[in-house]
């Protein structure tokens, strides 16, 4: 199955808009943004648990990296609620459970092999810390090498100067919307702009975004 695999294109989804596709468990349903692989490989989804579902026992062979956006997501290591951002290494393994039901955007087989940090930030606690222009904040998840993962807000009325991302970005507009020449990007669009390329970003009414740079490498 590929869904957007060239990582040489852009995408641009509103998964909002995308049907509910069940998986191979009981209760857990997916909405695929990204894709390359059926059951196993490099993927980026919205999954959906129902109230009491589970996901069996299994090994993140590419590591796992997830933030919850409703409700309350379990396994062993504890409950993890609206905002949680975690990260599961290579070779990690759990058994994940919703008892409440939530959703979650995950990333999986994405991560290096000598990647081996846990991660567990709660989002609503956590630290904002000026951005590079005015009406812009950021807050830090994750840095690696020149993999960076952050929460950007950006006030009603800010605008970034135009800029390229050599190694790619990856925005979930997790709240508001977001602008660019490109296009308008509602609440729970997903983008991906390959590496090398260049936008002027701006947002009228505010916004909220999951980003990511520095992960994707040009394809030959």
């Amino acid at each position: 199955m590929k869904i957007h695999a060239d990582l040489n294109r852009r995408a641009v989804v509103n998964s909002e808009e995308l049907d509910w596709v069940a998986s191979p468990l009981p209760g857990v349903e997916r909405r695929m943004l990204e894709r390359d692989g059926a059951e196993s490989g490099r993927a980026t989804t919205i999954v959906r648990y129902a109230p009491g579902s589970h996901f069996s026992s299994h090994v993140h062979t590419g590591g796992e990296e997830y933030l919850v956006l409703d409700g309350v997501f379990s396994d062993e290591t504890g409950d993890f609620g609206p905002g949680m951002y975690v990260r599961n290494p290579v070779g990690s393994r759990h058994r994940p459970h919703s008892e409440d039901g939530c959703v979650i955007f995950v990333k999986l087989w994405q991560m290096e092999p000598d990647d081996r940090e846990y991660v567990r930030i709660d989002t609503n606690k956590a630290e904002w810390l000026p951005g590079p222009v005015d009406g812009v904040s950021l807050m830090a998840l994750h840095r690696r090498g020149l993999e960076e993962v952050s929460l950007v807000k950006a006030a009603p009325g800010s605008s970034f100067p135009r800029h390229s991302h050599d190694q790619g970005e990856e925005i979930l507009v997790l709240d508001g919307v977001i602008e660019d020449e490109h296009g308008r990007y509602p609440k729970g669009t997903w983008i991906r702009d390959p590496a090398g390329s260049a936008h002027t970003p701006f947002s009228t009414e505010g916004a909220t975004l999951y980003v990511k740079t520095g992960h994707l490498k040009t394809e030959n």
